[in-house]
């Protein structure tokens, strides 16, 4: 299958994790004529199972899985007892005694791998790291167009090197985690506008543009700049098929005039979302924080409770710059007026 043959829009929607991309999302956007993007990585085999057969009673069309590239850790206990130390005026806000402890500490990636070579979708995407050539072939063996996310030229270079079949450029304006795999993360800070261009003159695999497309005049600048198409997250965050928490939701549709930001005291990876009290809480020691995935994973109980008290301001508010004028709809709805966008 050739990257021009996933959709008839270039338009994809971004695969966000924790429950954002429900299953009716992914085929609405899908059957609407773009690509539909599924978030495997917080799923054990046994749920992307079940997800992605309930796609596939949704819609016939291509669609993509996305996985996070990482290893299981293994934190010492001081590790444990300093993070949860960090975290201490959060949870001691909620009346708590400790912090609990999380099950688990991510997914196993390796096990992940294989369901998805099992799945066989249309394509798949990865971010916060790199495959090996070795895993590419399988997946290319398994008929599965491989996409890695990037922030940096040297990074774009790195997946066209070991055979990806495109590239998503992700400016610093894009929401939610940085994909950052080379050097540090707090170095990869070129706007979409610098980035697409230089990372589309770099490489010979279509780029994906990422980074405040929030409509059509938005696309059209992209594939002006280079693109083949663009990743679009929140933008779909607010339509009625989105799976995220509804005063999550609410925040996001009345986001005029707040900030958003990056921050790495949720997850312990910079990520950016809507400046909250939870991000105010621990900027003085987000940088003392344990790396992704420990501190996502010590976190976890908070947010869970933030949810369960629909608490806006201990909740991860992924979103990027272009967050206020996101446009709530179904999502068949936002994929055709973006198409007549494109247009006009």
């Amino acid at each position: 299958m050739e990257f021009s043959s996933l959709f008839k829009l270039p338009i994809i929607q971004g695969p966000m994790a924790g429950g954002a991309t429900t299953p009716e999302l992914v085929a609405a956007v899908s059957n609407a004529g773009a690509l539909g993007s599924f978030a495997g990585s917080l799923l054990a085999p046994a749920a992307l199972r079940t997800a992605v057969e309930r796609i596939r009673g949704l819609t016939t069309q291509p669609f993509l899985l996305n996985f996070f590239v990482q290893r299981t850790p293994t934190p010492s206990p001081d590790e444990i007892r300093q993070g949860a130390e960090l975290l201490r005026p959060v949870w001691e806000s909620l009346g708590w005694t400790e912090l609990p402890q999380p099950k688990q500490w991510c997914e196993d990636f390796d096990a992940q791998f294989d369901t998805l070579l099992e799945l066989r979708p249309a394509a798949a995407s990865f971010t916060f790291g790199i495959l090996d050539a070795v895993q590419v072939e399988r997946l290319h063996a398994a008929g599965i167009l491989t996409i890695g996310t990037v922030t940096t030229v040297e990074e774009a270079l790195a997946w066209q090197s070991i055979g990806a079949d495109a590239v998503i450029a992700s400016g610093i304006e894009a929401g939610g985690h940085r994909g950052t795999f080379i050097g540090r993360q707090e170095d990869a800070t070129l706007t979409a506008h610098e980035l697409w261009p230089a990372v589309a003159q770099a490489v010979s695999i279509p780029v994906i543009a990422a980074g405040n497309i929030m409509n059509g005049a938005d696309i059209r600048q992209a594939l002006a700049l280079g693109a083949s198409a663009v990743q679009m997250g929140t933008a779909f965050l607010v339509t009625d098929e989105s799976g995220i928490h509804p005063a999550y939701k609410q925040r996001l549709i009345e986001a005029e005039g707040q900030p958003t930001r990056q921050t790495r005291s949720f997850s312990g990876r910079y990520a950016r979302g809507i400046e909250n009290r939870f991000m105010r809480q621990m900027a003085s020691v987000e940088a003392q924080v344990p790396p992704y995935p420990v501190q996502n994973a010590l976190t976890g109980s908070i947010r869970a409770a933030a949810a369960k008290n629909n608490d806006t301001e201990l909740m991860s508010l992924w979103a990027g710059t272009g967050v206020a004028r996101a446009r709530p709809m179904p999502a068949k709805q936002l994929i055709e007026l973006l198409a007549s966008e494109l247009q006009s």
